[in-house]
């Protein structure tokens, strides 16, 4: 049985059904709350802790599927292309729009770790929560950051953007799907972005197209900071 649970493969099919599991149980419930990642890193905790399996046995698999992260997250340029021309119309608010969103959450997480008296280790690990987790890992790794601490912080990022997003947004009577997409990709990245596909293919591509554009943004101001 030992045998079963250090093989790459048990940490791949955890995965994928632990968040197969999510979306059936969300699809069934309806509700907000029942976000297929939570659900998924729930069922997966639970699984280790049941059987009494070691992380590093079940991250054999999980490795795996974190290569692939990166290729997903530039797979949203399909759908940019797809709204190109909007692009080439709004580049300057795009860009404007982007970068203030990007200071504004990167100050923000500053001020509060100031505010609470953070050392500055924490601070480099939580400054990068809004941005995908690839460029976030590396921005938080050259900054001597804790780069699980950076994961949990983007992660926990993602779902509460693609959770109040929708409900922000009628809040707000936000009816441009380009200010929608932007703002959803700018505070949330990719898992927002999977949100923002949902509501409209416009949203979806500007969001995408947000995360990179923050991505860049981040880089820069992380030097300054």
């Amino acid at each position: 049985m030992s045998e079963i649970f250090e093989s790459p493969y048990f940490g791949i099919a955890l995965t994928i059904f632990a968040f197969w599991c999510g979306q059936l149980l969300q699809k069934k419930t309806g509700l907000l709350l029942c976000n297929p990642l939570i659900l998924a890193i729930i069922i997966i905790i639970s699984v280790l802790l049941l059987f009494k399996i070691p992380y590093d046995a079940y991250q054999e698999g999980g490795s795996i599927i974190n290569m692939f992260l990166a290729p997903a997250t530039a797979c949203l340029a399909v759908s940019i292309y797809a709204k190109i021309q909007i692009l080439k119309k709004n580049w300057l608010p795009i860009l404007v729009g982007c970068t203030c969103g990007s200071l504004t959450s990167m100050l923000s997480v500053y001020g509060l770790c100031r505010l609470f008296a953070l050392d500055d280790i924490m601070t480099a690990s939580l400054i990068p929560k809004s941005v995908t987790t690839p460029i976030a890992v590396s921005i938080s790794e050259s900054h001597g950051g804790v780069v699980p601490v950076t994961v949990v912080a983007v992660i926990f990022t993602g779902i509460l953007g693609s959770i109040l997003a929708p409900v922000l947004i009628k809040i707000f009577r936000i009816k441009d799907s380009m200010t929608a997409g932007l703002s959803i990709g700018a505070s949330s990245h990719a898992i927002g972005t999977s949100k923002a596909l949902e509501i409209g293919e416009i949203e979806g591509a500007m969001s995408g197209l947000a995360i990179g554009v923050c991505g860049i943004i981040t880089v820069i101001f992380s030097l300054f900071i």
